[in-house]
């Protein structure tokens, strides 16, 4: 099936929004099996959005288009497509009362122009919009006069607002899609995310023992993030979740303890439950991450069952101060050294009681280097019931790299030692 997702909005071309709907959409649509084939995104322009719409119509069996529906001059898509298709806007009484009654319920007057969001495309199946006033809309073009082969297609039109876009896709779309255009084979995707080793090394190690099942049709696909690697393997057809599972198994031989989570789980997600579970606590003394590591932590819901405390130690009085590290440290090793992260991470935890705690010291750049330290040096401390270690790493990338990759490290770190019961 050749699936279409088109977005419409000029502010996403001008980079003012951030397109959150192809990431949502396309996970939504390929966790029911409808592999979104293309994706595009075009400004609020009527030839954009008739083009678009044409030429996705004249190859896709299940057309979406995201925005365009509500009651401004530049919501244009419900208007165009009902032209292209040569089909009359009619006015639905149904949705006109839902738009009344939500202006009644806020006890403001109903402009006039909102009117507009109650024209229906003659034949259209109106999705309802219990959140906002633009209704979603689904059509099947039939005949489809777009398509070489002569074969129908189905668009649906749903309203750019994501807090609308959702719970309508989630409750009226997927319920449509199963009835009108139920698959015949199955779908089945699995991704493995792991940590500290990169991306062209993962490939190399999986790449191989998992050949046979890439002949068979297995998808195996890689996707690289600052400080991780997922692993993604997917198949269709009936044997999909044998396929997929087996696989799976060789991967999880071959990378081992590199694999921390599967699908959307995060690092510090895996973090919280691990300690959670065993009722451990954890303190952060943080300095090149400026908070960071807390931030991702404090994230997760249930934190505040792990975590007791935090402190942003940017300054060295500040280190000396709130985590008892001493001035002759920082004056023979320097603010960025093994020594002064030694006793930043021993302070944090004898300050606090935690069972662990994790403390960072780097050059984030593009100043501070010298030359034994260039930009991107970073040491991390973590200790224990077992004691205390410290790793020095390097990473020589921007400031919000450095700190991404430089929290994953420090995280990965807490999570072997964990797993290994405190020897790190």
């Amino acid at each position: 099936m050749i699936v279409e997702l088109i977005n419409t909005g000029s502010e996403l071309m001008l980079g003012r929004v951030l397109n959150t709907h192809q990431q949502w959409l396309c996970r939504q649509l390929a966790d029911l099996g409808y592999v979104v084939t293309r994706q595009v995104a075009v400004p609020d322009t009527g030839s954009a959005i008739e083009q678009t719409v044409r030429e996705a119509l004249a190859r896709a069996d299940l057309v979406i288009a995201t925005g365009g529906l509500g009651p401004t001059s530049d919501d244009l898509t419900r208007d165009l497509v009902a032209q292209l298709l040569g089909k009359e806007l009619r006015e639905d009484a149904a949705v006109l009362a839902h738009i009344s009654h939500i202006f009644e319920r806020l006890k403001r007057p109903m402009p006039e122009r909102t009117k507009v969001q109650a024209l229906i495309p003659e034949g259209a199946i109106v999705l309802h919009n219990p959140h906002g006033t633009a209704p979603g809309l689904a059509m099947e073009v039939r005949p489809n006069p777009f398509r070489a082969d002569g074969k129908p297609s189905w668009l649906i039109m749903l309203p750019g607002p994501p807090r609308e876009l959702r719970p309508m896709f989630t409750d009226s779309v997927v319920p449509l899609l199963r009835h009108e255009l139920p698959l015949v084979s199955g779908f089945v995707c699995r991704t493995l995310r792991t940590t500290s080793v990169g991306e062209s090394v993962v490939q190399e190690k999986v790449g191989g023992p998992l050949q046979r099942w890439v002949e068979a049709g297995l998808d195996l696909g890689y996707c690289a993030r600052p400080g991780q690697v997922d692993v993604r393997l997917a198949a269709s057809g009936s044997s999909a979740e044998q396929r997929v599972r087996e696989a799976e198994a060789v991967v999880r031989e071959v990378l081992g303890t590199h694999i921390y989570g599967v699908e959307d789980d995060d690092l510090e997600t895996v973090i919280v439950r691990l300690l959670t579970e065993r009722k451990l606590t954890l303190a952060l003394a943080e300095s090149c991450t400026g908070g960071c590591i807390a931030n991702r932590i404090t994230n997760v819901p249930g934190a505040s069952a792990v975590l007791l405390a935090g402190v942003v130690s940017y300054s060295n009085a500040a280190k000396q101060k709130f985590l008892g590290v001493q001035a002759n440290t920082l004056a023979e090793h320097g603010a960025v050294s093994e020594a002064v992260a030694r006793e930043m991470v021993e302070g944090a935890r004898r300050q606090t009681q935690a069972d662990y705690a994790l403390a960072v010291t780097g050059i984030a750049g593009p100043s501070g280097a010298t030359p034994d330290k260039p930009v991107g040096t970073v040491f991390i401390g973590l200790a224990g019931p077992s004691g205390t270690v410290v790793a020095r790493q390097f990473n020589p990338y921007d400031r919000e790299t450095f700190k991404q990759i430089t929290t994953q490290q420090a995280l990965e770190l807490l999570r072997r030692t964990i797993l290994s019961g405190g020897r790190g």
